[in-house]
């Protein structure tokens, strides 16, 4: 699978969030947009797939399409830039400054918003005939989800809280770990199963996902989900995006980061050999001065 060692591809994920920083605007929303974009339709294909064969599983493994297919493309989500674009900045590369970071942040965001809200609108106009009929089975399950992930949590107060806060953080966690998986390899099949792995976790496993979020939860609006932007916003996407940062930069790029590209130096002790011929050696220097 021309595997890719960690020392070489940590290096590759500092030179990869160097890159975004410096990305012009109209490249970087672009770029956004489509992941956005693709990234709803794999959550619309695994919904659709879920619902109509009644195995969750079955969604999740076929889920990864639209992640994979995105990455290869170079197109960027937030949680891959959460992830890269501060190891740039640590590593002190010059002219990545904490403005352009945030910059770079913001602009992703509403690219990635702009896509998945696209996709919400077409599949909100596939499920009810151009809002010319009640949603079907499909739609009826994407306003289900945008309730139980909002309502849901705010039914459990701080608790719930703590809960979305934490599932974002797994997912980053998972996701991010397939965006660095997609650098462990030089070989487009070893690309492509380094990246499925975890992806297929996070969606089976029910972690939040700022950017699958930006699809559900307006399509959810559209196909009488009840609950509200306020909900969304309060009870999902705010504490979601805080916590896939975390995730993403604690647990993926800090730590690799940290143990690879500025690894300590090692506690390997001297050999006896060494220490022996040091202490031999010593009694004949001395000799040899004295009869100087």
């Amino acid at each position: 699978m021309s595997y890719v060692n960690p020392s070489e591809f940590a290096v590759k994920m500092v030179d990869a969030g160097e890159a975004k920083v410096f990305l012009s605007t109209r490249d970087t929303i672009i770029r956004a947009y489509m992941a956005g974009a693709i990234l709803a339709l794999a959550a619309a294909f695994a919904v659709t797939v879920t619902v109509r064969t009644g195995e969750p599983l079955l969604g999740a493994l076929l889920f990864p399409v639209g992640f994979c297919l995105l990455y290869l493309m170079g197109f960027d989500l937030l949680t891959g830039v959460f992830t890269l674009v501060p190891l740039a900045l640590i590593d002190k590369r010059r002219g990545v400054t904490v403005k352009s970071m945030l910059r770079n942040w913001s602009w992703v965001f509403v690219g990635n918003f702009l896509g998945a809200f696209t996709v919400a609108v077409m599949m909100a106009v596939i499920v009810t005939y151009g809002f010319s009929v009640d949603p079907d089975e499909i739609g009826q399950q994407l306003g289900h989800i945008g309730e139980s992930r909002t309502v849901g949590y705010a039914e459990h107060g701080a608790a719930g809280m703590l809960t979305l806060f934490i599932r974002g953080v797994l997912c980053n966690w998972m996701v991010s770990t397939g965006v660095v998986g997609a650098m462990m390899s030089t070989s487009l099949p070893g690309k492509v199963l380094a990246m499925w792995m975890p992806v297929m976790v996070f969606f089976y496993m029910g972690f939040e996902h700022s950017i699958v979020n930006m699809f559900l939860f307006p399509s959810g609006l559209m196909l009488g989900g009840d609950f509200s932007i306020g909900d969304y916003l309060v009870w999902n996407e705010i504490p979601t995006v805080i916590g896939n940062l975390v995730g993403g930069l604690t647990f993926v790029g800090l730590t690799i980061y940290i143990t690879h590209a500025r690894t300590a130096a090692d506690r390997r002790p001297v050999s006896h050999d060494e220490t022996t011929e040091v202490d031999v050696a010593a009694p004949a220097e001395i000799e040899t001065v004295k009869t100087v």
